[in-house]
C-alpha cells in the first residue's frame, strides 16, 4: 500500500449518516428548504413506513432533520424539513463523493 504524503484519501471525510441508502435518498429529496410529509418522502423514496421511520428517526438523532407531528383534519400527520446542520453534512458527503471519483480518476495526481 503506498501513501501520498500529506495527503488523505477522500473517504475518510464520508459521514456514515448517509452510508444507508434511505438516508441518502431521503436527505436528497429534501433539497434546500423543503419540508415533505411521511406520506410523500415514503413514496419518493419508494420504501416501507418502518424502513422511512428508522431512516428519519437516524437522520433527527443526528440533528440532520427535524420533524414537526400534528394534524390535518382528525388524522395525524408527520412533517420532516432537513436542518441549516444536515443540509451542510449532506453536501459535504456529495462532495467527498465526487473527489473519490477523482481521486480514483487522477491516482496520485488527483487533488
Amino acid at each position: 500500500m503506498t501513501e501520498t504524503p500529506g495527503r488523505e484519501h477522500p473517504r475518510l471525510r464520508l459521514d456514515d449518516s448517509f452510508a444507508s441508502p434511505i438516508r441518502f435518498s431521503l436527505m436528497a429529496a429534501m433539497g434546500e428548504d423543503l419540508e415533505l410529509d411521511f406520506a410523500t418522502l415514503g413514496g419518493i423514496l419508494q420504501v416501507s413506513d418502518s424502513a422511512l421511520s428508522k431512516a428519519i428517526s437516524a437522520l433527527e438523532h443526528a440533528g440532520y432533520v427535524q420533524v414537526r407531528k400534528g394534524q390535518v383534519g382528525s388524522r395525524p400527520r408527520t412533517w420532516v424539513h432537513s436542518t441549516t446542520v444536515g443540509r451542510r453534512a449532506f453536501h459535504a458527503h456529495v462532495r467527498a463523493l465526487q473527489a473519490i471519483v477523482d481521486f480514483g480518476a487522477g491516482g496520485a495526481d488527483a487533488p
